[in-house]
């Protein structure tokens, strides 16, 4: 909030002349939809924000909490924002319309940049008894908040192997909710789908003993089947405190997504600043090394807006067919 209110205290000050701009008159404000604030998507959101309001000239961005992934992309699809964190799931449903995005949103997003594999990490209190997948049932589970890429890769996850929300008691809590449910037993597990290692797990773990629960291959390979953009991931060892080996998982690609109707001009900058700035982005969480042109190419589960494809190809980066929106 502190960092918001900063961005809109310049940018008035611009406004009113109070301080010198760099181009025009007046500032244009860019609205970048991120999460909670006990998650990564937060926590680089404001340094994006922040990027882009020092560095682009006559753009004032401002980094908004929501609950995620879901809620963003319906912001986004609104035009009540402009730019979004997403899980790769579901914002290849937004651009297929499919999924949460039934009938709407066909066509109308395209990948800025894919930022990080975005990993579904579960976690039991220790001694619960929750040692596997299976075991949630009858529990009490904290699935994500409403409208988070969390409870669609948990659902998605379950879904795939057998388990309802009607096998369960489902709770749905944002990343500080589940890890304050948990440490207070209030619930059995709770999901988290963010780039290790994750805030809120961290002071869970130096709270309480807790045990992240690994997948089997057969699990994760049931989930891809019904959602393309999953693969097979893990958790490093010691990510967490108590943590002494890795966790195999699944991930999903997490990408900044615009509307296809954004000005070229300004999706070039945007992706320009960020690629420029990305040791900067390093040094505020250690998942923003995996930004790059290369990852993009690999990763994006959606094409990218006309902007992005000519950043790149002026740069010498072949852009494969399918990342190349048609008329």
């Amino acid at each position: 909030m502190g960092r918001r209110v900063s961005i809109l205290i310049a940018g008035l000050l611009c406004v009113f002349g109070l301080t010198r701009c760099t181009s025009g008159d007046r500032p244009d404000f860019l609205a970048l939809a991120t999460a909670g604030t006990g998650g990564v998507y937060y926590l680089l959101g404001g340094s994006i924000a922040e990027i882009w309001s020092r560095d682009l000239p006559n753009q004032i961005a401002v980094a908004e909490v929501t609950g995620g992934s879901v809620e963003n992309l319906s912001l986004l699809l609104a035009d009540q924002v402009e730019v979004v964190f997403s899980m790769g799931t579901n914002a290849l449903e937004a651009h297929a319309g499919s999924g949460s995005f039934q009938g709407e949103g066909l066509g109308e997003v395209r990948t800025l940049v894919a930022l990080y594999a975005n990993v579904l990490q579960l976690a039991s209190r220790e001694g619960s008894g929750v040692t596997t997948l299976s075991d949630l049932a009858g529990r009490r589970v904290s699935v994500g908040a409403p409208g988070s890429g969390t409870e669609v890769g948990a659902r998605n996850l379950l879904a795939a192997n057998g388990i309802d929300y009607e096998d369960f008691e489902p709770q749905r809590l944002n990343f500080n909710e589940t890890a304050n449910a948990l440490r207070d037993g209030t619930v059995d597990a709770g999901f988290w789908s963010a780039g290790p290692p994750t805030s809120s797990i961290m002071d869970l773990a130096t709270a309480r003993p807790i045990r992240l629960i690994s997948l089997t291959q057969a699990e994760i390979e049931q989930t891809a089947s019904i959602d393309p953009t999953v693969r097979s991931d893990i958790i490093p060892a010691d990510a967490y405190r108590g943590q002494a080996s890795q966790i195999t998982t699944l991930s999903t690609p997490n990408v900044l997504v615009v509307r296809a109707d954004m000005a070229d001009e300004l999706a070039y900058a945007l992706i320009e600043a960020i690629l420029d700035a990305q040791e900067e982005l390093e040094a505020v969480h250690p998942v923003a090394r995996q930004i790059s042109v290369e990852y993009t190419l690999e990763a994006s589960p959606i094409p990218l807006h006309p902007g992005v494809v000519r950043y790149m190809e002026e740069y010498g980066h072949e852009v494969p067919t399918r990342l190349i929106a048609t008329p």
